[in-house]
């Protein structure tokens, strides 16, 4: 009985931390298409971004339910890894791991970790100095600030690099947690081959186009 209750309780775990990752990956979607307009015309960045800082309904209902979100995936995630290792408390000699499934679904608290640290970076960048900029300091509004301030973030060669590299492990968390996601909430249907495929290109085009958007910006300074 005890042994049936545990197994619910991390199959529960499991389904709450896919959800949440989905719920992410959404999020993920909408900021990279804004950010993406950076590359085409300020002016929409500018106005796009002006209208989303300054929305009750994004600001005070959806921020904070994205940031509960990304605690909550990732504590679940720290939380699911230990209880994995705790389970097998004595290592094997010789673990040859990449026999039967690739580095990504090994090391998915690896690059997990690394995507949280960036995660907090990039809260530090943008969204301490917008809290700053608004609440704090409560300068007039500016709809045209928005541009400069994403494309002076990438005028180090270092940060710049630090950003791709962080979006690399991110599309490798991705191309494993988008289907594994599928497989926690038990979809398994004629539908789950091509949303296979989906995941896979959501894993590539995303973070490489978050990429090329530094790069553009960088290169264009």
């Amino acid at each position: 009985m005890a042994k049936s209750a545990l197994l619910k309780s991390s199959i529960a775990k499991k389904v709450a931390m896919a959800l949440s990752g989905l719920f992410l990956m959404l999020f993920l979607a909408q900021h990279f298409f804004i950010n993406m307009t950076s590359v085409f015309s300020s002016d929409t960045f500018n106005s796009i971004s002006h209208f989303m800082g300054n929305n009750p309904l994004v600001q005070f209902v959806i921020q904070p339910i994205l940031i509960i979100g990304v605690v909550f995936h990732f504590i679940m995630g720290f939380v699911l890894d230990f209880k994995n290792r705790s389970a097998r408390p004595i290592s094997y000699a010789r673990n040859n791991g990449g026999a039967n499934s690739s580095w990504a679904s090994r090391n998915m608290i690896v690059s997990g970790s690394v995507v949280l640290a960036f995660l907090a970076l990039h809260f530090y960048d943008f969204w301490f100095p917008e809290m700053v900029y608004k609440y704090v300091d409560v300068n007039p509004l500016n709809e045209t600030r928005y541009f400069h301030e994403l494309a002076e973030k990438f005028e180090s060669p270092v940060r710049t690099a630090l950003y791709s590299i962080a979006f690399l492990l991110l599309s490798l968390h991705l191309w494993h947690g988008f289907n594994s996601s599928f497989q926690s909430v038990g979809f398994n249907n004629k539908y789950s081959r091509s949303l296979h495929k989906l995941g896979y290109a959501f894993a590539i085009v995303v973070p490489f186009g978050f990429i090329f958007i530094a790069l553009f910006h960088y290169f264009n300074h």
